[in-house]
């Protein structure tokens, strides 16, 4: 097996996958090029890092493929002076990546095991604008709201709505919805008078949002 070789792992990610897939932020791909994604996976799968696919992190979670990460990511088109919210921190990784674009990015696991893996692998990577809550994601986070934008990584059967009530006018949040195998990844954009429009980028497929208004475990 030849020797992984990060450089070249991840830019031919992004020159030969996520280009070609539309991925052209890039403020998104420079961060997914920054990045270790390694450091958030096992270590035995370290080799597979930068393949375009998900991968397994415990407790039957998982990273997301590359392309989705940067496609949400590009979808909330992220300033940085934005305040985001992200629902699922998993290992840390979309995280980690939201961080290089945000001013603060507020971060919502309900596994206690996930959530101190993610803080071990965000904080020894110097990401000191995360801030990570251990909760029920499907209710939000009321305390630091309202927030420019949310990121949701893992599937509802309807949208959550304290998380539309916490999202700023003006606003974009991106979520999978659907059932437990399939789901339509739903860009919603929140216009300055409160309504609501929201867009579909594409079917995708995510592990189940648990919680009081997702799915029941």
């Amino acid at each position: 097996m030849p020797e992984f070789n990060r450089d070249r792992e991840v830019e031919y990610l992004i020159e030969r996958e996520l280009k070609p897939a539309g991925i052209t932020d890039e403020r998104v791909l420079e961060a997914i090029r920054k990045v270790r994604r390694e450091n958030f996976i096992p270590p035995s799968l370290r080799d597979r890092a930068y393949g375009n696919y998900p991968l397994p992190i415990g407790e039957n979670q998982t990273i997301s493929q590359p392309y989705i990460v940067a496609l949400m990511t590009q979808a909330l088109n992220i300033k940085d002076t934005d305040k985001v919210l992200e629902i699922g921190t998993g290992s840390g990784y979309q995280a980690a990546i939201l961080a290089e674009l945000a001013r603060i990015v507020y971060t919502v696991e309900r596994i206690p095991t996930l959530l101190d893996r993610a803080r071990t692998n965000l904080y020894s990577q110097g990401y000191k604008n995360v801030i990570l809550v251990l909760g029920d994601g499907t209710k939000g986070l009321p305390e630091y709201a309202p927030y420019d934008k949310i990121i949701v990584t893992a599937a509802a059967p309807k949208i959550p709505e304290p998380l539309l009530e916490q999202l700023k006018n003006g606003g974009k949040m991106v979520i999978p919805v659907g059932d437990r195998y399939v789901q339509d990844l739903v860009l919603i954009e929140k216009a300055q008078n409160g309504r609501i429009y929201r867009s579909s980028l594409g079917g995708c497929r995510f592990v189940p949002l648990i919680g009081e208004e997702g799915w029941k475990e």
